[in-house]
């Protein structure tokens, strides 16, 4: 069976490497010159192409963004610079041999029903390399182009920037922040890319202003006890609580949990609708800039002058040299026609965030068009094994009315629990999302079966962090080496930064404070509510 794979960033090695697994025969199209998408860094912007600034780091830590059946190295730091994160993927391809099964400088065209589709499922597959197009037949598509390459700038919402005489751009374009030396910065949106440039820009510009419509939660990397946010957030424990307290325990908590380090109302940054549950911004430095007037948070923008600004419940002009707009990006596959993905308010309707609902035969799948709290390489993986096996007829899906059915109820229970926004639509929840595919094809783990054959790896996966080591333990795709992999995760996490160790130092384990954590505040919970 041979599969098209369109792009070899994170969605399309993998993919390229569980068609590899299930013995199809993946050919993965790349029009750059070398792996990595979004986390190969250039100086220039390719068109077509994600365009990542040099000082970017990620946002979840390396043991829970591996592939499943491939750790980091340990002396890896915890949180990777992205040309890090670059070796790692390059690494694993060598791993797998994935590189011979990639095309590179090619652009996939345009990609269309063969014409007996509705009995083969077949696609048409147009490639060009250098001007020159080629014409493919392929058994199935995986579609892993993501979706940081066309910029949403939506200056029409912004009256005024036409007579703007200042510098405007999208966050796309911004590589360095010396182009912001001594000038007075406007950064317009607070996600994490919006966030990391003003940060960057506040030590050397004059002034940084972050407009922010909505509000923002704010997480550090550094979380309880110095530990990894996500290592601690996302936990088995942690999620069962999450889903299974009434919906406005769960938002007070979750306000409760993210003031512990500050409160966001006091430093302008406390979201609208604080009961929403919305996409935190992952940075450290924030709240000590805006202590120290490096950064100013104002509300949105009411309109632009000449040379200044004006915000919403503010009278006052403020003077701006540059804008640079944080306003993320569109969704777009333009190799498609639109009658096989309509995206519709830049949302596309897919089953399980990943197989159109109407085609007649499900050889078409979108991986990696989702956000969650939580790392993307073990979601885009557990996509990808889910999906070879539909191809290959081993997994089934359900009736199309069914499945239409249940993607409209799913927009509109995300849309009244996180708003409207597609960001907020497209969000679901990391470790619920990740055991309902993974139970598709038989790998979810089983906590209660490990708990009378090994306890100890048992305790250490309901109580310790979910890492995607979890997913091999078995079925198929099995890995001897996940077992070990879960009981040293911490070994790997702490090994980069444990260069010094005093001789009396001693520390419980995170797991442990964890269960004291949540058992001390369901205590506090209870008795409060008595």
């Amino acid at each position: 069976m041979r599969v098209a794979v369109v792009g070899a960033g994170v969605s399309g090695l993998t993919a390229t490497k569980c068609c590899l697994d299930e013995g199809l025969e993946p050919t993965c199209f790349e029009q750059s010159q070398d792996i990595g998408g979004l986390w190969r860094y250039t100086e220039h912007i390719e068109a077509g192409r994600p365009s990542l600034y040099p000082s970017v780091i990620s946002n979840t830590s390396k043991e829970m963004s591996a592939f499943s059946d491939f750790p980091y190295p340990e002396d890896f730091p915890v949180f990777l610079p992205n040309a890090q994160f670059l070796n790692y993927l390059q690494h694993y391809a060598e791993r797998f041999s994935l590189r011979k099964h990639i095309k590179f400088g090619t652009t996939v065209v345009s990609i269309r029903k063969h014409l007996d589709f509705a009995t083969t499922g077949q696609w048409d597959v147009v490639t060009e390399v250098e001007g020159k197009q080629t014409f493919h037949v392929f058994d199935a598509v995986m579609v892993c182009s993501g979706n940081f390459s066309e910029p949403y700038l939506p200056l029409h919402c912004f009256p005024g920037i036409e007579r703007f005489q200042g510098q405007y751009f999208h966050s796309r374009q911004y590589k360095h922040p010396d182009m912001f030396q001594g000038k007075r910065v406007l950064v317009v949106g607070m996600g994490n890319s919006g966030v990391d440039i003003a940060v960057e820009a506040s030590r050397v510009a004059a002034k940084v202003t972050v407009s922010t419509r909505r509000g923002a939660w704010v997480f550090g990397r550094v979380f309880d006890h110095g530990y990894p946010w996500d290592m601690v957030f996302n936990t088995r424990l942690m999620s069962l609580i999450r889903n299974s307290l009434p919906r406005p325990l769960s938002w007070w908590l979750i306000n409760y949990r993210v003031n512990q380090w500050f409160n966001h109302k006091n430093y302008g940054l406390e979201p609208e609708q604080s009961c929403l549950v919305r996409e935190p911004v992952l940075n450290d430095d924030l709240p000590s800039y805006i202590l120290t007037g490096r950064i100013t948070i104002k509300p949105g923008v009411k309109e632009f002058k000449d040379n200044s600004v004006v915000f919403h419940n503010c009278p006052e002009e403020e003077p701006i040299d540059i804008v640079v707009f944080c306003t993320g990006y569109n969704v777009s596959f333009p190799f498609l026609e639109e009658a096989i993905i309509k995206v519709e308010n830049k949302h596309a309707s897919l089953y399980k965030y990943v197989f159109p609902t109407h085609l007649q035969r499900p050889t078409l799948a979108i991986l990696g068009l989702i956000k969650t709290l939580g790392a993307m390489m073990p979601v885009t993986e557990v996509q990808a094994r889910w999906v070879t096996r539909v191809f290959k007829g081993l997994c089934r899906l359900p009736p199309q009315c069914l499945m239409e059915k249940e993607v409209n109820e799913k927009k509109k229970n995300q849309v009244r629990r996180f708003g409207l926004s597609f960001d907020e639509v497209l969000k679901t929840e990391w470790l619920v999302y990740m055991d309902e595919l993974a139970s598709f094809i038989g790998a979810k783990p089983s906590v209660l079966g490990l708990l009378c054959r090994d306890p100890q790896l048992a305790l250490t996966i309901f109580f310790g962090p979910c890492t995607p080591y979890q997913y091999r333990l078995e079925g198929p795709g099995r890995w001897e080496g996940a077992r070990q992999a879960i009981l040293t995760q911490w070994d790997r996490t702490l090994r980069p930064t444990r260069t010094r160790v005093p001789a009396s130092s001693s520390s419980l384990c995170p797991s442990l404070l964890t269960v004291v954590g949540v058992l001390l505040l369901l205590a506090a919970l209870v008795f409060g509510f008595q």
